[in-house]
């Protein structure tokens, strides 16, 4: 049995997820596999040679995690519940080609490849649904530890191409097809600074929105215009605003780019949907750097140098304070990739790609 899962890169929506507001998301064409079979006793046997690791318990053990973040037993206690019976043991080699802790979901895609596997090889499979799959990834992964957590990793993991996903009122999952060129990825190699970026952007601004809406009860984070940030200058500090009106007018850029991505394409039009597509990723940038202050000053000069060589836009992916990059490079990908490369950073050329799947 052979289970792959692509990584991810979030276009639009960006650290607003959190605060109820939806997401456009991008499975990518770099992934984890299991490969692996049933053992003959109820031994779990794990290879992970990318890390020169092994993970080994038995089925019994389950129900004791070992560790904070013990995902393979998880997955496993998930699956019960939702009624797979495992009554052997299994065995499997876990690879990948993701960057590892660089906010492309690497974790996340490890759990549905883990969960598809298990679902797959289990006594009586259920053959989940591919948006079954993140669900059960999710409640393994962020849920089962109580850890803060959305569901964008785990169904752009599991469900591919571009999805876009509203959390508030209800979870709903809308399929995008748009014709995409190729992105270069850009890994700065600089550790992720999750924590400190998350006080900022997500505690931050809870504060920055329960203070308005105690001065302001009809002010809502989904409906109230930008333009209006300047009726809360006396209220919020310098900072505070900024922060504000950067949410809000990701929120609309978000709202402009469903709306591009979901658009027929006509003849002719693939150029200005390009050019148009990398503005507003680069405008997503700019608020992300300028005022939620997730950049570094490498992940700049990567970004500068991309698009002095042909990108037409592009954005910091995941938590921020280091990690990934990417840019949009449909027709200049390895000039591109090669200038991110010269000012120190990690470069993948890459493309949209379908979700999670059994290699044959």
């Amino acid at each position: 049995m052979n289970i792959s899962t692509p990584g991810r890169i979030c276009f639009f929506g960006e650290h607003q997820d959190y605060l109820g507001l939806p997401v456009i998301a991008a499975a990518i064409s770099r992934r984890i596999q299991i490969e692996g079979t049933k053992r003959a006793d109820d031994r779990v046997l794990l290879h992970l040679p990318d890390l020169g690791q092994t993970e080994e318990f038995s089925l019994s053990e389950t129900e004791q995690y070992g560790k904070q973040r013990d995902y393979f037993k998880s997955t496993i206690n998930v699956l019960k519940r939702r009624g797979l019976r495992f009554s052997s043991g299994l065995e499997g080699t876990i690879r990948g080609n993701i960057p590892i802790n660089s906010g492309t979901s690497s974790s996340s895609a490890l759990i549905v490849s883990w969960a598809h596997f298990l679902d797959q090889l289990s006594d009586n499979p259920a053959h989940f649904s591919p948006k079954e799959l993140g669900e059960i990834a999710n409640a393994a992964e962020v849920l089962e530890f109580g850890e803060p957590g959305g569901m964008m990793d785990h169904y752009s993991t599991a469900i591919g191409q571009v999805i876009y996903l509203e959390s508030t009122p209800a979870i709903q999952v809308e399929a995008l097809t748009p014709i995409l060129g190729t992105f270069v990825l850009g890994d700065s190699l600089e550790p992720k600074d999750t924590l400190g970026i998350l006080a900022r952007c997500r505690y931050g601004m809870e504060a920055v929105i329960d203070k308005v809406k105690n001065y302001d009860p009809s002010f809502s984070i989904f409906s109230t215009p930008a333009r209006q940030v300047e009726e809360y200058r006396t209220l919020l500090s310098k900072d505070e605003t900024a922060l504000l009106k950067a949410n809000l007018e990701d929120r609309d850029i978000l709202r402009e780019g469903k709306e591009l991505l979901a658009r027929p394409a006509g003849a002719g039009q693939q150029k200005t949907t390009d050019a148009h597509f990398g503005k507003l990723l680069y405008q997503h940038y700019l608020n992300l750097r300028d005022h939620k202050r997730t950049s570094t000053q490498k992940i700049e000069r990567m970004m500068d140098a991309a698009l002095a060589s042909g990108a037409l836009g592009g954005k910091i992916n995941g938590s921020g304070g280091g990690g990934c990059m990417f840019v949009y490079a449909p027709t200049r990908a390895e000039e591109v990739a090669e200038a991110i490369e010269k000012v120190g950073g990690k470069s993948y050329i890459i493309t949209v790609d379908e979700g999670t799947r059994r290699e044959a």
